[in-house]
């Protein structure tokens, strides 16, 4: 199977799983450190970090601490060798061409592993705090500004010089130097409709959701048919939380365990954030996270849950998963071993 396998590591306290129940995941150095140098080490083909500002509260306080995403994918890119490196900007608060020097020097750190998740901000709150929310613009002209500030990042890359005047952004006779290695990867995850079409026209991979099967498949395809029209190609990822054990029963057990310790009320500070109730017509990562999980879950023995995964793959017409684990120390290995390689060997 030619999927590319990612791991989403644990830069924010809580993970992917929204529950008093779990291992501690401290959004520390130590444990993003090692997942990454683990990862590298079995064969994973990425590794991504999110770009976190402030959590979602409740009894654990989800997401309440991180580290910066730039600055500790320089340090895990200098530690390992063949990993692909994915950080996370904000275009409402990082200057372009600051971004792109940044991100520049990622992939010279790398050896020409780096990649740029663009996020376009969405949660106010976060932004706010330190007054960089512009209210005047909406969700649309969020994307509008990502736009720009992607044209600018992606021409700095390439050209020796270059102007632009926009309604966001204006440079003049702008330089950076020196150019990547190679073009960084772009990624994005907007799933709006205007969100949707910025990731197909500006990036090279874009992370799909949806609250079943049925919908997350319909968002693959409706990437690679807008792509086609575009006359390119765009892969579509997903995320997926493995839950292993030593049988299909045991790791229901533990999925079970994880559920019963759902943290209410930091699904309630998540769906604020979003500006949303429990009745409100909620996204499909926060439709999951009420059952704890923020993600598509495969619960099970090792192998079934790679029959699982290569199912998701199939059905969805994904081009890759990006996993998350209770454990990363430990998932990373156990995932490397056990279950990568049946993914690896199935037939294409």
């Amino acid at each position: 199977m030619s999927a590319q396998f990612g791991v989403f590591l644990p830069v924010a306290s809580g993970g992917w799983i929204v529950s008093r129940n779990t291992p501690v995941l401290d959004g520390g150095w130590p444990q993003n450190r090692d997942a990454a140098i683990l990862a590298d080490a079995h064969g994973f083909d990425f590794v991504m970090s999110m770009g976190k500002w402030r959590g979602f509260g409740g009894d654990t306080g989800h997401w309440g601490r991180s580290l910066e995403s730039v600055t500790m994918m320089a340090g895990i890119a200098a530690l390992t060798k063949n990993v692909k490196i994915w950080a996370t900007l904000h275009a409402i608060l990082h200057n372009p061409v600051v971004a792109a020097k940044t991100i520049a020097t990622l992939d010279h750190i790398s050896g020409g592993r780096a990649g740029l998740n663009i996020v376009a901000g969405a949660y106010r709150g976060e932004f706010e705090q330190m007054n960089a929310w512009d209210a005047r613009l909406d969700h649309d002209a969020r994307y509008d500004l990502a736009e720009e500030w992607t044209i600018i990042v992606k021409r700095l890359w390439s050209e020796e010089r270059v102007d632009f005047s926009g309604k966001y952004f204006t440079i003049r006779d702008c330089v950076c130097e020196p150019k990547p290695l190679r073009r960084p990867d772009l990624i994005c995850a907007g799933m709006s409709p205007r969100g949707f079409a910025f990731s197909v026209g500006q990036a090279d991979a874009c992370f799909i959701g949806g609250r079943d099967m049925a919908e997350t498949r319909a968002a693959s395809l409706r990437a690679k048919d807008m792509a086609a029209k575009l006359g390119k190609t765009i892969k579509s990822y997903a995320m997926c939380t493995v839950i292993y054990g030593g049988s299909d029963a045991l790791a229901e057990k533990t999925a079970q365990h994880y559920r019963e310790g759902l943290d209410e009320g930091a699904v309630l500070g998540m769906l604020e954030s979003y500006g949303q109730t429990l009745q409100g017509g909620d996204n499909a990562m926060v439709a999951r996270s009420k059952g704890a999980f923020m993600a598509h879950t495969v619960i099970g023995s090792t192998a079934s849950c790679a029959q699982q995964m290569e199912h998701y793959l199939r059905e969805c017409a994904l081009d890759g998963l990006m996993l998350t684990f209770a454990d990363y120390q430990e998932g990373v290995v156990v995932t490397g071993q056990e279950i990568l390689p049946r993914l690896r060997g199935a037939a294409a």
